[in-house]
Order: structure tokens, then sequence, then C-alpha cells
């Protein structure tokens, strides 16, 4: 029987929403996910549009949008003095302030040991509620999932769509859904390998800038009228 110790097994990553606080950190991680999609120039998203536009726990009835960010295991306070994390070790020489027979007062009482600092964000997953007729249900949209680079092959990506898994099981949702793009094939496998299903039979339509505005004006509608399938 070997006398070495078992490896621990590695400790859970960190999943939370995030808050006002973190809007900073989803706009660097949306400027990373548009650089690796040679995407940047298209990027208009700043830290006050995101204020304005997401939603968070402190007031959840606004924004269009949630997001969920992911962090590595918090480290365990170290045991070394030298170390930031320690808890501060008494001194020898420090003034008794409170009887040691009576219980000490507010004033006296030893603050708690500092809590550790926050890890690097890892990565985010932002997504919205939709709703399919079919089914009468709703469902989650996933707009953007994003691990940095230097956090991947951890299995991050999985357990950030596994969350919103578990968030669309709660609402009574009966789908998850993205988008990907086809030259994107690792992400297009990956996806698949967790029971992802291309929908082959769909093509995505979008209307923006200037044709968004003319739609909602109206113009060119005459000639239009009668050619499509929602009229």
């Amino acid at each position: 029987m070997s006398g070495t110790a078992p490896t621990p097994a590695p400790a859970d990553p960190i999943i939370r929403f995030a808050t006002e606080e973190d809007v900073p950190t989803i706009l660097a991680l949306i400027h990373n996910l548009a650089a690796y999609e040679n995407a940047s120039a298209s990027v208009l998203a700043t830290e006050s549009s995101l204020l304005q536009t997401l939603t968070f726990p402190s007031n959840p009835s606004h924004g269009y949008a949630k997001t969920l960010l992911i962090f590595p295991p918090t480290p365990p306070p170290s045991t070394d003095p030298a170390s930031p994390l320690a808890p501060p070790s008494p001194s020898p020489h420090a003034p008794q302030t409170a009887h040691p027979a009576l219980p000490a007062s507010s004033e006296t009482t030893a603050s708690p040991p500092p809590r550790s600092p926050e890890p690097p964000c890892a990565g985010m997953a932002l997504f919205f509620t939709n709703y399919s007729t079919w089914r009468s249900a709703p469902g989650i949209y996933l707009e953007d999932l994003f691990v940095r680079p230097e956090y991947r092959g951890r299995g991050y990506g999985t357990r950030l769509l596994q969350r919103l898994a578990q968030e669309t099981e709660r609402m009574g949702g009966k789908r998850l859904e993205w988008s990907v793009l086809k030259w994107n094939e690792p992400s297009v496998r990956f996806y698949e390998g967790i029971g992802a299903v291309r929908m082959e039979e769909w093509v995505g339509m979008r209307v923006e800038g200037g044709a968004l505005g003319r739609l909602a004006r109206g113009e060119g509608m005459e000639e239009m009228r009668g050619e499509g399938g929602g009229e």
C-alpha cells in the first residue's frame, strides 16, 4: 500500500450572476470575443449602454439580458504568515481590552478575517428569454458564450452551458438555443458533443441599421406585400 496521499479533487469553479460592478469585465469579455471572431470594429457597446440594458440581481425587472460569470476556484487561505491571504496573527504584546471573565463589548470583539479576493473572471454567458409558439413554452437564447484562452481546457464552457440548462428547466422552458459561426468548427463539434443539433433547415435573418429604419417607416412595403408567409 502506497503511503502517498491521494490527490484532492479539483475545486469547482464559481458561477454567479453579474452585478453592476461587473460591467467593465463584461465589456472587456465582449471585446475579447469580438477580436476572436474578427469583428472588433462591430462592437458599439459601452459601459453606459450595458448598465442601461442588462438585467442585474438588484433590479430584476430592468433590462433585457442577464449575464453569468465564471471564476476559477478561490484558493484557500494561506498558512504562510507572509502571504496576503493569511489571517493576521495577534501580537503577544497587544493590550488586553476586555476582562477574560466578561463578554467582550462590540468595540472589542475581534473582526472576522478578511475575505479572500475574488479571482479574475474566466468567462461569461450572456443570455435572454425567448418563446416557442409550437410548444407554448419559454426558453433561453444564448447570445454570447466566451471563455478566455488561458482558462480553456478546464470545462468552463460546459459548466456555463450546464447552468443555462438548469436555468431553462427552472423557468419551465423547453429549449436552449444559440448560433455559431460556420467556420468555427471546433465549437460546432463541441456543441454537438453535448447534444446540440444543427438547425440546417433554418436561415438566420436580420434587419438592422438603415434597413431597420426604412422598415419601421414602412418604406418599400407596398411592392413587397404578399410575397412572404407572414401575412
